[in-house]
């Protein structure tokens, strides 16, 4: 595997949601490419493998803001699948839900696009918005909150 190529897997790594990619040539040698937030150890390359260094992601540089303390009273509803974060059916139609709406279980929150499907996101509670936790358009993680909702 030239430079070339594999400066292309990293750009494909790189623009997708992968963590890690491992890809085994024929040949024995072997390139993993790996997110990740800490610095990692010296792995000691495969025989015959080119050692590589790769340089940090500026995109996961900046730690996500953590709350100090969960609210208790409050439930939260987390995103069941990594996407891009919608508050209506489409751009110019009314959001599904805003702050202080009373909301029942199985209404439709929001939609999540996952690999250009819509999803829609439906309370699994009854109650009141409280808080919106993300904005729209907003790529959202796994189990990531995106509302606040008092029972």
């Amino acid at each position: 595997m030239d430079f070339n190529e594999i400066k292309q897997l990293i750009d494909i790594v790189n623009s997708s949601d992968l963590q890690e990619t491992i890809i085994e040539e024929k040949d024995g040698s072997k390139i993993i490419l790996r997110r990740s937030y800490a610095a990692l150890a010296p792995v000691a390359p495969v025989a015959g493998a080119p050692v590589l260094q790769a340089a940090p992601l500026a995109s996961y540089a900046t730690p996500l803001s953590v709350p100090a303390e969960p609210v208790s009273d409050l439930i939260e509803c987390r995103s069941p699948i990594v996407g891009t974060f919608y508050q209506s059916s489409s751009p110019d139609a009314p959001p599904f839900v805003a702050i202080n709406d009373t909301i029942k279980k199985g209404d439709v929150l929001c939609i999540i696009e996952a690999m250009k499907l819509m999803n829609e996101i439906e309370a699994e509670v009854s109650g009141t918005i409280v808080e919106i936790l993300v904005e729209n358009g907003q790529a959202v993680e796994y189990d990531q909150p995106l509302f606040r909702i008092k029972p």
